[in-house]
């Protein structure tokens, strides 16, 4: 990985309501690494669900010509969505969480961009600036990733959607994960139920739940060390998902995906994703992030985005896919924004 690398810090919101945790690559590369890992059995089995999951929206209006992941630079819009039996906002739920992945094919490296959910930004589906979250509740994937597409001036080919459910039960299907917990937590569970979650200090194997919980904590600390605690999770998550023992679980992983998941990538595009992970060098992973402060706003609260940050992010998501000025096509001319009341 270059060491000439920018990567941009968000600076610790004093929001009181969590970000929740998304580790959206993970089912991705675990379904992909079973589809030639396994054999026919769990290849079948990896066709099935994703034909149940497909949903297809319209192609990027910044593509002159389709893409294929095989053959092309790519990019993919992870967008979660707390969308559980208790809320049951029936699809129209304002995402949680967003995460925009380019894929560089002779890299063979990915770029993941962490975008919070307060960002204030426009949103063509309401023709207003207003939180980005408000996108999916607007138009769900399609004007979501319109929206991504408006704020870096890159295309966005692909977007998987997954509901709360996805990554507790990744877990849970490995049979846990082992992280090394920096201090006594008590935290809320996936139904908001408070200190419903309790982990001593120290190295331990922990359920989904768990792993959730210590992945989104910063009572204690800061985002920063949150993003490292998520990291660890994604790290370990991996690591049991790759190993021998492993492999016998990737049906019941595969079907916990299947179950929470939309996206408009079809089974044969999943091939492209091999060639990141059995990489000689391991998974080529960078997390980008955006600087920004919190704003208020007629009284809302907002996350307001350095422009020089988003400036300089747009610049390096397009070198990674590879674009040049005249290679992102229909550009959209400049629109006075309304800001949402």
């Amino acid at each position: 990985m270059s060491t000439t690398r920018r990567v941009y810090k968000i600076k610790k919101t004093k929001k009181k309501r969590r970000k929740r945790l998304w580790l959206f690559l993970v089912p991705l590369l675990v379904l992909g690494l079973g589809a030639t890992t396994y054999g026919a059995t769990l290849y079948m089995k990896a066709q099935h669900v994703f034909n149940d999951s497909y949903d297809p929206v319209e192609a990027s209006a910044k593509r002159s010509a389709s893409v294929d992941p095989l053959e092309d630079n790519f990019s993919i819009l992870f967008i979660g969505i707390d969308d559980s039996d208790e809320r049951d906002y029936k699809g129209n739920s304002r995402s949680d969480a967003l995460i925009l992945a380019t894929f560089n094919k002779d890299q063979k490296s990915i770029k993941l961009l962490s975008i919070p959910r307060d960002s204030y930004v426009y949103v063509p589906a309401k023709g207003v600036t207003t939180k980005i979250n408000a996108a999916h509740a607007a138009g769900g994937p399609k004007a979501t990733m319109d929206t991504v597409e408006e704020l870096f001036d890159v295309p966005v080919d692909y977007y998987v959607r997954m509901n709360f459910n996805a990554f507790i039960d990744v877990v849970n299907s490995l049979d846990g994960i082992e992280v090394d917990v920096p201090y006594e937590m008590h935290e809320m569970d996936s139904h908001d139920k408070k200190n419903a979650i309790h982990l001593q200090k120290g190295i331990q194997t922990v359920d989904g739940e768990e792993a959730l919980a210590f992945a989104r904590t910063r009572k204690q600390d800061s985002d920063i060390q949150r993003g490292e605690r998520q990291q660890e999770v994604l790290k370990a998550i991996i690591a049991k998902a790759t190993s021998a023992r492993a492999l016998t679980k990737y049906t019941n992983v595969m079907e916990a995906v299947g179950d929470n998941m939309t996206t408009n990538l079809q089974f044969s595009q999943i091939k492209g994703f091999i060639k990141y992970v059995t990489g000689d060098n391991g998974l080529n992973l960078e997390t980008i992030k955006l600087e920004g402060q919190d704003s208020t706003i007629n009284g809302t609260y907002y996350y307001q985005l350095n422009e020089t940050s988003v400036a300089n992010t747009k610049l390096l998501l397009q070198s990674h896919l590879n674009l040049g000025p005249k290679e992102v096509s229909n550009q959209t001319e400049a629109v006075q924004p309304q800001v949402e009341e």
